[in-house]
């Protein structure tokens, strides 16, 4: 009896595996997530808060479309991205120039399709924490992804991602909140970058 509520505890603790943890996170398209990113900049006088909607319109498509404090829409697509502003001439220049964007397109794809196999080819997976409070860590394989991004961290509950850490190899930590964290962050109001970590690592609601 001791050994098997020993058992049942272990089992608690235990981070759930990669595997479990894709196959959570699969949702079919079309699909769309609201996100919040907090920027700041020795540029800037304060924090700038950014928020809008990832859209997946198709299997091969992401949208990452700004919606506050302007108005900005990127897709990648094709191998390109488009990237559309108001009052600005539309931009267009191949992903290869910017591998970290392939590899959130891909990681992004590979997720959202519930597929591990692709998700194992392009990054190392390592899961941490448990089923409250996990942590699914992607680490690029290709060298030359890996000269510019050291890693993605996915923060999440249960089945909800809440945020995702791009940490390059030079600059700061990027940390976008997604779904349910990114709704609390906007009412919240959240402009502070400790804040945003907060939300995005679990340590506030």
């Amino acid at each position: 009896m001791i050994s098997g509520l020993l058992g049942t505890d272990t089992a608690r603790a235990a981070a759930p595996s990669p595997a479990r943890l894709v196959a959570r996170l699969a949702q079919p398209v079309p699909s769309q997530t609201p996100f919040v990113e907090v920027r700041q900049s020795p540029m800037l006088k304060q924090a700038l808060q950014v928020s809008g909607t990832y859209r997946r319109p198709d299997t091969a498509t992401l949208v990452r479309q700004v919606q506050q404090p302007y108005q900005e829409t990127s897709t990648i697509a094709a191998g390109q991205v488009r990237v559309q502003r108001a009052g600005r001439s539309e931009r267009v220049f191949a992903i290869s120039r910017a591998p970290e964007l392939a590899s959130l397109q891909d990681s992004f794809a590979a997720l959202l399709a519930g597929d591990l196999a692709t998700l194992e080819k392009a990054f190392t997976l390592r899961s941490l924490g448990n089923d409250g409070q996990w942590q699914l860590q992607l680490t690029p394989r290709a060298p030359a992804v890996a000269a510019r991004l050291r890693q993605l961290v996915l923060h999440g509950s249960g089945g909800d991602l809440r945020c995702i850490e791009t940490q390059p190899v030079q600059g700061q930590v990027q940390r976008t909140l997604v779904g349910g964290t990114a709704q609390a962050a906007l009412a919240e109001g959240v402009v502070d970058g400790q804040a945003l970590q907060a939300l995005c690592q679990g340590a506030a609601s």
